[in-house]
């Protein structure tokens, strides 16, 4: 009986679906469909307003940038692994898959929230300078920038600080051995994997830079060329590095074998790195940057990283204005939006820095009253220029290559990773015998103030190179809180745009409800206030583009902005989502 009368509902749902689609005379519909008649309609075909669709777990799940990277983190969570035990499984995984980025030659962030104590930290473990540095290093005798010495030499390397910082993670909260953890990483490069598009356009891109370097050709040429898709690279020494690690802990990198090798190396070409900066290296455990947006809490990376910083200042400036009922990329969405990116870049330009070296006003750059000052200056109709804008003065308030990654596990143990080697493969200098691909960090330092970087940053003498300290940084790791629980963990690489990337993740979130899939496939958009143009990504009406332009803003349509990363608790799942704007990234749970 229940099977016969639901074929008659049907029935009669599909003939008043054909009378209505109908081209001929019938004879008029009197009586509306029943709510019973519309629900079973919607069941048959559409129910759902989502058109991106997140990964959705319910145990655990990690999200990075590469594939096999993230089988590494998942089959250590379902070994039991926690967040953290996958997420330095993950860093030293990334080292062998995604060589232009993911490294144990360089150095990031990490912000950890331990599920058990309630508490976030913040670690930075971001490559310094070496001793022998100096804040005209990069000049010529006339005071003009030498060409590339700060980014594709041996005197562009800091002092890297990967190692010491997934060492310090899994001591400080992780819960398997470091043998254990490290295990696939040595597999993978050892075995070897076949190389995706994606790395081979990235070798190809870098070819000139890395060339030049025998011990850099012998791992990522074959005939004299650069691999291509399908070829296997195998990195035998990287492995031995690996398993060094692995068995002796940091001395390995910072006393042992491998520290002699990169000494000597550097030693050979000039650069000021020896094994003392090696020797002195030191990780720091600092306090989260902390702010809220309409009643969410936001915990990210505080200085040397800009990023945190000067997300919760423009989320403090967003908070004036109601984007929701705006619309998601409407004009006036992007217009407001774009003007506060432009007043947060100025006072990067100014005030950051390695705290350890210069006096950051960070209370005064978060505070709520200094965002409604700078909001005051916004014109909602037009658009200011670059050279109007001028650092403001928080004091009068105080009281490309990256990579990303999120973990999150089922006891709500949370960890964003963020690292990097600068630029596509870092300096492209591998040191011989270690098969570790080096960074060129000292570029991400004012060479010379007023002088952008390879990115076009503009600094100050704030982040001026000296000995020991760490030049300033856009990465932007993140974590979301709901009601003082977990909500959302993400983060994004891109050099400066990471800051606006991870801004709009959080911003579509919330503001505009999109799942973790939704927000990450939206067009973005990006202005650093100088150079004064409005950056976007393709896919923005050109109606809207036309009222920005009346406004005043210069428009240019670049490449893809952004990789994030996220991962969001809803209710008792975990959705999650690899930006698709890198298809090599995968979100993997159980």
């Amino acid at each position: 009986m229940l099977i016969r009368n639901l074929f008659l509902l049907l029935s009669n749902i599909s003939l008043v679906l054909l009378t209505a689609c109908s081209t001929t005379p019938t004879v008029p519909l009197t009586t509306p469909p029943s709510v019973s008649q519309i629900t079973a309609a919607a069941i048959i075909y559409d129910w759902d307003m989502d058109i991106f669709h997140p990964v959705v777990v319910r145990h655990g799940m990690v999200a990075t940038e590469q594939k096999l990277a993230s089988r590494i983190g998942v089959d250590i969570l379902k070994a039991g692994g926690n967040a953290i035990d996958a997420a330095v499984a993950i860093g030293f995984g990334l080292a062998v898959t995604l060589p232009n980025a993911g490294n144990i030659g360089g150095g990031g962030f990490m912000l950890v929230h331990d599920a058990q104590t309630g508490r976030s930290t913040a670690l930075d473990f971001r490559e310094t300078a070496p001793a022998a540095a100096s804040r005209d290093m990069y000049l010529d005798s006339a005071g003009n920038v030498i060409n590339k010495k700060s980014l594709f030499s041996h005197a562009a390397v800091g002092v890297p600080g990967t190692v010491a910082g997934m060492i310090h993670a899994l001591q400080r909260w992780g819960s398997m051995p470091l043998a254990k953890v490290m295990q696939p990483a040595i597999t993978l490069a050892e075995e070897g994997y076949p190389v995706s598009k994606t790395l081979a356009k990235g070798l190809q891109y870098s070819a000139g830079n890395m060339g030049k370097w025998p011990a850099t050709r012998a791992i990522f040429w074959k005939n004299d060329m650069p691999l291509k898709t399908g070829d296997k690279l195998v990195q035998q020494d990287l492995a031995n590095s690996l398993r060094l690690i692995a068995r002796d802990g940091a001395r390995a990198f910072y006393a042992g074998e491998i520290a002699h090798r990169i000494a000597a190396d550097m030693a050979r070409n000039g650069s000021p790195m020896t094994m003392e900066d090696l020797k002195n290296y030191r990780i720091t455990e600092r306090e989260p940057v902390r702010g809220t947006y309409r009643g969410y809490e936001i915990v990210t990376m505080p200085p040397p990283s800009s990023g945190g910083v000067h997300l919760v200042q423009m989320l403090n400036m967003l908070e004036h204005w109601p984007l929701r009922e705006w619309g998601h990329n409407s004009a006036r969405t992007i217009h407001h939006m774009t003007e506060a990116m432009k007043l947060a870049y100025a006072d990067r330009s100014e005030y950051l820095g390695d705290p350890d070296f210069v006096n950051v006003p960070l209370t005064g750059l978060i505070s709520k009253a200094y965002a409604e000052a700078l909001v005051s200056h916004i014109d909602p109709d037009h658009a200011r220029v670059a050279e109007a804008i001028k650092p403001g003065q928080p004091q009068f308030h105080e009281s490309n290559q990256t990579t990303h990654f999120s973990v999150m596990d089922s006891a709500g143990n949370m960890v964003a990773v963020t690292y990097t080697l600068n630029t596509n493969f870092g300096s492209g200098i591998v040191a011989p015998g270690t098969g570790i691909v080096l960074n060129n960090e000292m570029d991400d330092f004012s060479i010379k103030l007023g002088v952008p970087n390879v990115y076009g940053v503009i600094g100050g003498e704030a982040n001026a190179v000296a000995a020991g300290k760490r030049p300033l940084s856009s990465m932007t790791p993140a974590f979301v809180f709901k009601a003082g629980k977990p909500w959302l963990v993400t983060g994004s690489p891109g050099g400066p745009r990471i800051i606006t990337t991870v801004l709009q993740q959080i911003v579509n979130s919330i503001d505009f409800a999109m799942n973790p899939a939704e927000a990450a496939s939206a067009a973005r958009f990006h202005h650093q206030w100088i150079p004064d143009e409005l950056r976007l990504e393709k896919g923005i009406s050109p109606d809207t583009l036309r009222l920005l332009q009346k406004k005043g803003h210069r428009i240019v349509i670049k490449p893809t902005m952004g990789r994030t990363q996220t991962i969001q608790l809803h209710g008792d799942e975990l959705w999650g989502y690899s930006d698709p704007r890198n298809p090599d990234g995968a979100t993997v749970g159980f």
